[in-house]
């Protein structure tokens, strides 16, 4: 192949020396990041910008730190096109690769494939802002971890959100939510706590499937008309995204009625479809723009020097791609929080499980980090895989998203007992002996 073909897959398998970083037989120990990435097929706008936002963020800490207090960072990726049987066959393959820290799918799909494999093989699997929900509980799910916001959470913000909009909680009772979901384990994993909510605060709820991927939706929202919900929330993903409001505003529906999800709050959403997407809202874990100084400088180190992810520039800043940076982030800190622990080298799995379940970032890590705005803080426990992370919401304007509400934590007094009886409910079914975190934190402290 051309060289610069050659140069380029190098750079994607994290193999070739960047800019400014020392040459390979500088690096005394390497950390690998296998990544079950998807650059092709129905949902390649967030397999792009998620991968390359992380890819940009590793390649970050190369090129300015000399790694991770001199461990480098590599990676390789495996094309999964966000199917199942794909991911898996990527996980079986590369997992006998030395030294691999995380793995990070980006699909709910392959991700429940994945839970028993892991936690046989001992390394940690981030699912950040999807996942199993009741993975949350880390007693029975030691090496899974939902980051920033799982299925229910994210419900509750959305909930609370819409609360907001209408008066207060108790302006709820008596409304109309339709709930348009993609037709798929992702989609339905809220299903039952929607309903919960529904009968909590007195509003009606009405769930409505859209098979995968979305294409066609024109009975769904004839079904809208005819409810007259007073909102809509677009449990999304991929192109199910402009089709729903280019639809919606074909059958009349308000945008500014329609409430995103995480999975649809990107530019790829709003921009295929145009003027039906302005004055959309969607919930979101990480703010979008290059701002940030973080992002600035994945723009001054990685990008001017040529070693840049996105083939796209104008991407650099946008929601899947910051949310890859964030990504990239919380795996780099969670292995400066176990290296602390157990020494300045290659880590084993179990090891970075230990440093994700200890990541702890406070604002001023944040604002120490570059991140200051991006997101808001993550709070990680034995007990807590998701961190207690907070969410915002943006409004599009028809070329940029704008943030138009303070940040909100879930209501974890409600959710909380919700997912330990799952949890419980799991474990059971399975066998497993629930940790004892107290006892673990103990044991580690007196060592």
């Amino acid at each position: 192949m051309p060289l610069t073909t050659r140069l380029r897959a190098a750079l994607l398998a994290g193999t070739v020396a960047l800019a400014g970083a020392a040459p390979r037989a500088a690096w005394a120990d390497e950390q690998y990041f296998p990544l079950q990435s998807y650059r092709v097929g129905p949902y390649a706008a967030g397999g792009t910008g998620f991968f390359g936002g992380f890819i940009d963020y590793l390649n970050l800490i190369n090129v300015r730190d000399g790694g991770v207090n001199g461990v480098k960072l590599t990676w390789s990726e495996g094309e999964t096109q966000y199917e199942v049987e794909r991911g898996v066959e990527v996980y079986e393959r590369l997992k006998s690769r030395p030294g691999i820290a995380a793995w990070n799918p980006l699909s709910v799909g392959i991700a429940y494939a994945m839970i028993d494999r892991v936690t046989a093989d001992k390394v940690p699997l981030i699912t950040i802002n999807h996942g199993r929900t009741d993975s949350t509980d880390g007693r029975v799910f030691p090496y899974v971890f939902p980051l920033l916001l799982n299925p229910y959470s994210e419900t509750s913000g959305i909930i609370q959100y819409l609360g907001t909009r209408a008066g207060g909680l108790d302006k709820l009772k008596g409304k109309t939510v339709a709930v348009l979901y993609h037709g798929s384990p992702y989609g339905k994993e809220t299903i039952p706590i929607y309903a919960r909510l529904a009968e909590r605060y007195g509003f009606t709820v009405a769930q409505i499937e859209v098979p995968h991927p979305g294409n066609e939706q024109q009975s769904q929202w004839l079904t809208i008309r005819r409810l007259r919900p007073d909102f809509v929330v677009l449990r999304g993903w991929g192109v199910m995204n402009p089709v729903a409001l280019k639809t919606a505003q074909k059958t009349g529906f308000p945008a500014d009625r329609i409430v995103g999800n995480v999975w649809s709050n990107s530019e790829e959403d709003v921009i295929p479809a145009g003027d039906a997407a302005k004055g959309y809202v969607a919930i979101t874990t990480q703010a979008s723009g290059t701002a940030y100084p973080v992002i600035q400088e994945v723009v001054g180190r990685v990008y001017a020097a040529g070693n840049g992810n996105l083939a796209d520039r104008k991407r650099i800043g946008s929601v899947y791609h910051n949310l890859g940076v964030l990504n990239g982030i919380l795996n780099v800190e969670a292995l400066r929080i176990a290296q602390a622990r157990f020494g300045q080298r290659t880590l084993s799995g179990d090891e970075v499980r230990w440093g994700f379940e200890h990541l702890r970032l406070d604002e001023a890590r944040v604002a120490a980090l570059g991140a200051k705005g991006l997101f808001h803080s993550i709070n990680v426990t034995c007990a807590n895989h998701e961190g207690e992370g907070r969410v915002t919401f943006q409004q599009w304007d028809g070329a940029k998203w704008t943030v138009v509400s303070d940040w909100i934590a879930p209501d974890w007094a409600s959710l909380r007992p919700i997912i330990e009886a799952s949890a419980t409910a799991y474990a059971k079914e399975r066998g497993i002996t629930p940790r004892d975190c107290a006892a673990e934190e103990a044991a580690a402290a007196a060592r």
